[in-house]
């Protein structure tokens, strides 16, 4: 399955909220939730040395499920954000090696 594949299963799925600002407010944090419970059990493995994997995966799939909601709601294909997302993150790196390079010099 693509994620954009994913995207149209997952528009299928009502969202609650009567209005857009509604849906898209409900769908963020519904994604930072998520999030939260991810980055929960992570500082579990600082505080207690606990950690669970599987549920950290559980969670990502969640967190990955609310993020593609608020793409379709944007009307964006995941797949056209995450190539844009590619190239901001491999312009910063391309910034940050050339600010490195000129400290170096």
């Amino acid at each position: 399955m693509t994620v954009d594949e994913y995207a149209q299963w997952a528009a299928g799925i009502s969202t609650p909220g009567a209005s857009r600002n509604e849906r898209l407010t409900y769908l963020a944090l519904a994604l930072i939730g998520e999030a939260g419970e991810a980055c929960d059990n992570i500082k579990n493995l600082i505080r207690d040395g606990t950690f669970d994997e599987d549920y950290l995966a559980y969670e990502l799939g969640d967190l990955i499920y609310y993020w593609t909601c608020l793409c379709v709601e944007l009307g964006k294909a995941p797949s056209d954000m995450l190539a844009k997302s590619r190239a901001n993150i491999e312009q910063r790196i391309a910034q940050r090696s050339s600010v490195i390079a000129q400290r170096s010099s």
